[in-house]
This record gives structure tokens, sequence and C-alpha cells, in this order.
């Protein structure tokens, strides 16, 4: 397996607030990752730099065997595909759903003055398609459900054909029936050996999908635990990551947590 993501030593901090400490971490290829802790533990910020659009304080950042800070970031970052509530926003409502796939080939939300070749709306078309989407392709984004939103927000991470794709709370706001929909694609795509390496960032552990391999569990900017998935999600391990006794049950290959 290659390394696609490598922190060493990375701290981050904002005027004299520390956001992130003393972060040790590697991704590989074949890897999906799954990063959980409580509001305000860092997990944003870290996929923040793995995704190329802010840099540590201290220690050092590799993706894709590039160094921040000592490489192009506009070119990194559409090898990196990310969906995130902040990518979301900068969507214009009228933009039609093909164009908010396809757009992601000039990494721009809001079709302008881009040309496109036949190749990139044969590609928008079958990720589309990928995600029971295609129907959809005419319609404006703003028309759609808060669950189709986050599936055309996913083929638009992929349009790029990324080696490293970044989820934030893919899942946040959607209802039972929309999470479920979500998780069983999200958890064909990782299951696919074609798929890029994966991580991750939710609250819940009932929202990991299958076939995620890894685990990174964060509290206040440090690493409570990290390494496979079922010897890291643990009832110690996410008792000490939300500081409270945490009750940890599976079944089939998922998760449930309560306070204990």
């Amino acid at each position: 397996m290659t390394e696609v993501l490598k922190f060493s030593g990375v701290q981050l901090r904002r005027d004299d607030n520390p956001i992130l400490r003393d972060i040790d971490w590697t991704v590989d290829s074949q890897q999906r990752w799954v990063v959980l802790g409580p509001n305000g533990a860092g997990k944003t910020t870290l996929t923040n730099l793995a995704s190329a659009r802010m840099h540590p304080s201290e220690g050092e950042v590799q993706i894709l065997g590039e160094v921040l800070g000592r490489t192009d970031t506009q070119d990194l970052r559409t090898r990196v595909g990310l969906t995130s509530a902040a990518l979301a926003d900068r969507i214009p409502d009228d933009e039609t759903v093909r164009d908010v796939v396809m757009t992601a080939a000039y990494g721009v939300t809001g079709r302008w003055r881009e040309e496109y070749e036949r190749l990139d709306e044969s590609r928008a078309e079958d990720l589309l398609a990928a995600f029971g989407m295609l129907d959809f392709a005419e319609r404006p984004f703003w028309t759609l459900s808060e669950g189709e939103r986050k599936r055309v927000q996913i083929a638009r991470a992929l349009m790029t054909d990324p080696e490293l794709l970044i989820l934030d709370e893919p899942a946040a706001g959607l209802d039972l029936g929309g999470r479920e929909e979500l998780l069983a694609a999200l958890s064909e795509l990782a299951g696919d050996r074609r798929s890029p390496a994966m991580v991750m960032v939710t609250h819940h552990v009932e929202e990991i999908p299958l076939d995620f391999t890894h685990a990174l569990l964060l509290r206040e900017g440090r690493v409570v635990a990290a390494g496979p998935l079922h010897s890291t999600i643990t009832s110690a391990s996410l008792s000490e990551a939300y500081g409270m006794p945490v009750a940890l049950h599976a079944h089939q290959g998922r998760w449930t947590a309560r306070k204990a």
C-alpha cells in the first residue's frame, strides 16, 4: 500500500488557542478511516488540513506525497475529493445537479464560462447514476432533499477521480431513511478496491459504513486512539474520547452507543 496522507507532529493554533496537538497519523491507499470525537475535538480542522485548505502551525502534513507549504495547493486540491457543509453552502441554489458534479473538473462551484468535453458530461452522468441521481440531472440543486443533496455532493467529490476522498459529516441532518441510503452507498464505495482512500468524519458510531477499516478518535485536539476499526472502537476508547462512560453494542458490522 502507498501512503496518501501523513501527519507528523502536527499542531494548529488559532491565536494562542491550541486546536490540534501533536498529531501523528498515516492513511494508506486501501484504508477507509472514520474520525470520531465530540464537538470541539478538532475533527473539521483535521479535514481542512488533509484537504490542503489549511496549513499547520507546526509539524508536517504530506498529502499524496506533497508537503503542505512546499507545493501548489490548488493543483493538490484537484487530487482530493471533499464533501463538507462549507463547500455545499457555496453551490448556487439554481445550479443544475449535473453542473454541480461537472464543475468539480475545474474546482469551482457555479458554472460560468468553462468549456466541458463530452467525456466530462459522461463521467458526471455515470457518477449520478451510481448514486441513483441521474433522473435528477436537470433539477436545480435547491429542489433536492437533504439526502439527495448529500449523494450529489459525493458524486461531485469523485468527479476528478481523486486519490483521496474526505467526507466531513456526510450524514448530518438526514432522517433515518436518508442516512441508511447514504450509508449503503458509502459501504459499496468503501468495499470497491478501485475506490480512493477514504476519511469520514462523524459524531456517531451508528454512521460508520460497512467495510471501513480504521478509526481515529480525538478529544481536545489530541489523539485518544487510532488503528484498525474493531480494536479501536471500544467502550473504553469511546468513554475516554467523549468524557463519559459509554456502552457500545455491535450487530452485523454496525454499532450503537449510549451513556452507560
